[in-house]
């Protein structure tokens, strides 16, 4: 598989000339989008130069400027619209806005979650906006909807203008991760992008029946576009488990197959980590992609080649960053986002407790990297996705002190400075008979601190009446405590509740039923293959 050509996107929004508003953030990251951000003023100077157009406000668009992004649409182009207040849209559009509704949060609907465009983004999701109702003026598709007051209204709407399209989109909380997700799914089916035939997944490493491999490829088989193809492990009853848990599969003794076969588009490495350089530099030349398991490699030497080397043979190289979808994690940064504790200055995030390590590899250095490659790559991950900014000055400490039979470090800190004042420091320890929060944060305006959840499952035993089995405290969302001071002087704390990750959907056709008073004809709805 190769990469499709890059959209070319044109933002037009007096707001976002400078490259510092919310959206022109999002979409200059997008993989995949070369964006170019100018006035409104200036479209027939940048027309011909995009594949769409996507534009804050066309109501200030000039005759002659609309005549031409029409004729732009009309031979293959794609239009983007954000919608305004009160504003007038040209005819080229299609609708008007109704009547404004108070600002409120807002249930959003995928139209057709079975169509492609729209996979892997959950059927409904929340934003609290100021609703923007479309109008249609002529026969239009509804693409997002929400349901007010029991009527179906549209939120974003596509129409087709020759070989082309025009997409109305009525939200406006452009900082909105949701919200920017789904504009990015927007412009690609203006651009008439369409996902391509599924890709095959393979796993090298596949490792003993409860591990990692076998979770890979349970979450592979869940994902609409994914397949799970292969495995590869040195230890042929390990492929023999394999086999039986995917009927099907195609299993390999070594890297070589999976690079040969056809039928593999992206290799998962889950290798131990002084492996993954050579490995993953394998397989992109091979042409596959390729995640690796965290650490990504062992050394900076490792880390440009394999970088290089995607980039020579046109690749995705990535790594596997799963503690990203951590409940407790996505409900700090949600608040954070929001303000909760004002300005965040201070951050500590812990793992680790008083046990014997391991004899595996996990806890050789040589092949792991150590403690802080291991559990750190998630942990300073985090730190870095809840501090965004350029980091100043590191330093760190380790100590060993009582597990001599092994040669990662007892106690590993590692302190951040950043460019602005703010700190964070991540700390492992394998001696900590009283383990410190998983994260304490430090607010202009309050605090978050976590404590460790204990979970404990209980079974029937015919023998001794139950059995005991405790959830490891890394994988039990912790408890979340959130205190702010109140403009009296005192204290209120509230419990953070955790955020699920967004589900991955499953192909179920959602049903589009038609209100009273809804003004949309919808088209049939296809079952994506």
């Amino acid at each position: 598989m190769v990469f499709s050509e890059p959209i070319r996107v044109l933002l037009l929004a007096e707001q976002c000339v400078h490259d510092s508003a919310p959206l022109a953030i999002a979409l200059a990251r997008v993989p995949g989008f070369v964006v170019t951000t100018a006035l409104p003023g200036t479209l027939l100077q940048h027309l011909s130069d995009h594949d769409v157009v996507v534009i804050d406000d066309p109501n200030g668009l000039a005759p002659d400027a609309v005549e031409a992004l029409g004729a732009f649409v009309a031979q293959g182009g794609g239009c983007v619209g954000l919608v305004h207040p009160e504003r007038q849209l040209p005819e080229l559009f299609g609708v008007q806005v109704g009547s404004i509704g108070p600002e409120a949060e807002l249930r959003v609907r995928i139209a057709d979650p079975a169509r492609a465009a729209f996979r892997r983004m959950p059927e409904a999701f929340f934003v609290r906006d100021r609703l923007l109702p479309l109008l249609p003026q002529v026969e239009l598709e509804s693409l997002l909807f929400t349901i007010w007051r029991y009527e179906h209204t549209a939120i974003a709407a596509s129409r087709a203008v020759g070989s082309g399209r025009v997409i109305t989109l009525g939200l406006q909380i452009s900082a909105d991760p949701m919200v920017q997700q789904a504009l990015y799914r927007l412009i690609r089916v203006a651009a008439g992008r369409r996902e391509p035939a599924p890709l095959g997944v393979a796993v090298i490493g596949y490792g003993p029946s409860d591990a990692v491999g076998y979770r890979h490829g349970v979450a592979v088989s869940a994902v609409p576009g994914l397949e799970f193809r292969a495995a590869c492990d040195t230890n042929e009853s390990r492929l023999r488990a394999a086999a039986q848990d995917f009927p099907g599969l195609h299993t390999y003794l070594d890297a070589r197959g999976l690079a040969d076969d056809p039928r593999v588009d992206v290799v998962i490495i889950a290798t131990p980590p002084n492996s993954h350089a050579k490995l993953a530099i394998e397989l992109l030349r091979a042409g596959k992609h390729v995640v690796c398991e965290k650490p990504l490699c062992i050394t900076v030497a490792e880390a440009e080649a394999m970088i290089e080397t995607a980039a020579a043979s046109g690749r995705m190289l990535t790594t596997h960053q799963n503690r990203r979808w951590d409940a407790d994690f996505l409900a700090i940064a949600a608040a954070l986002r929001a303000g909760a504790i004002g300005d965040p200055f201070y951050l500590e995030t812990f793992i680790g407790g008083y046990f014997h390590p391991c004899d595996y590899w996990h806890s050789h250095q040589p092949i792991s990297g150590g403690a802080v490659y291991d559990w750190g790559a998630h942990y300073l991950d985090s730190i870095l996705q809840l501090f965004p900014g350029r980091v100043a000055a590191v330093s760190s400490t380790a100590h060993k002190r009582v597990w001599h039979d092994v040669t990662n470090a007892d106690q590993e800190r590692i302190m951040l400075r950043f460019a602005d004042g703010r700190e964070a420091e991540f700390m492992y320890s394998e001696v900590a008979a009283i383990r410190k929060p998983k994260w304490y944060i430090l607010g202009t305006e309050g605090a978050i601190v976590s404590d460790w959840t204990q979970i404990t499952l209980r079974e029937a035993d015919r023998t001794r009446f139950y059995s005991e089995a405790a959830i490891p405290v890394t994988e039990a969302p912790p408890r979340l405590t959130l205190r702010r001071p109140s403009a009296h002087g005192e204290f209120a704390d509230q419990e953070l509740p955790p955020r699920a990750a967004p589900a991955i959907r499953s192909t179920v056709i959602w049903p589009i039923t038609c209100l009273p008073g809804n003004p949309w004809r919808f088209r049939p709805v296809k079952r994506c293959a």
